[in-house]
């Protein structure tokens, strides 16, 4: 018999059902594993969180789909969330999501969670760029950094979110740092179908998030991209288009984005290593 297909967006919760995917793990201790990072709020945090949740989901395969799917019986978004609570200097967490489904997205991935860190909701734009622009506006002038951060990147941890922060502030003379790793597949150039050369992927990284700015230099980068209709596909272009100095931190590769339903496996993939690397019991 042909092997069973199990739709995560219709069946969300199924990485805890073991015999589907992983039958050798206990998913209820899994859960209770990996989900126990501890909320640190510092007495003077200096960084603003932004996780951008607007997405539609389209090429997840269902609108509105990915932010809510379970892994180890709690939601991407939540995953997410709780990385960024465990960091002591981050002292506000804006999600931005639709505004059709912001009360479904507290009830179901922030409400039933302990967060220390003061969470709140802004309104999704059309585009990414909107949504980032929608976040900055609630966050308060007095605070000093904003880390940038996609939602449908549950497996970031807190270590590399502080890492991030701590090398944007070790280098006074850097507007921001973003997370990635280098390029490991060799690159073409294609035009109109034929290949036209084949760069040096040496120096050729995949930026990911988390995305570490000085707030300042943000909020500015942000108007001047407004004023003259630019579009970036990151946080990270609309400051370098100013000549700004960006630092890229090396990350790990588990740091998946969910973006179409194969990403699931290999992140149900990623936290079987978790589990392997931290033995229950």
């Amino acid at each position: 018999m042909p092997e069973k297909i199990i739709d995560p967006v219709s069946v969300p919760s199924v990485l805890s059902a073991p015999e589907t995917l992983l039958p050798e793990l206990d998913f209820d201790a899994l859960s209770q594993s990996l989900g126990g990072l501890e909320g640190r709020l510092d007495k003077k945090p200096k960084t603003a969180a932004i996780i951008l949740a607007g997405g539609t989901g389209e090429r997840f395969g269902h609108e509105g789909g990915k932010q809510l799917v379970e892994i180890a019986g709690r939601p991407i978004l939540t995953w997410s969330a709780e990385a960024f609570d465990a960091v002591g200097d981050v002292g506000l967490i804006v999600i931005v999501a639709p505004e059709d489904r912001q009360e479904e997205y507290l009830k179901r991935a922030i409400d039933p969670f302990p967060f220390v860190t003061p969470v709140v909701l802004a309104p999704a734009g059309a585009i990414r760029q909107e949504s980032a622009f929608s976040g900055l506006e609630y966050v308060p002038d007095d605070f000093e950094y904003v880390v940038l951060h996609d939602g449908a990147r549950p497996l970031v941890s807190p270590d590399l979110i502080l890492h991030t922060i701590n090398t944007l502030k070790g280098n006074i003379d850097c507007d921001g740092a973003v997370v990635g790793h280098p390029s490991v597949d060799t690159l073409k150039v294609v035009e109109d179908g034929v290949i036209v050369g084949t760069p040096d992927r040496s120096c050729f990284w995949n930026a990911q998030t988390p995305q570490v700015f000085r707030a300042g230099i943000y909020r500015r980068a942000h108007a001047s991209a407004l004023s003259d209709g630019f579009v970036g596909t990151d946080d990270s272009a609309l400051i370098e288009r100013l000549g700004g100095r960006v630092l890229m931190v090396e990350g790990k590769r588990d740091n998946i984005k969910l973006t179409v339903p194969e990403d699931y496996y290999m992140l149900a993939a990623a936290v079987r290593a978790m589990a392997m690397n931290n033995p229950l019991g």
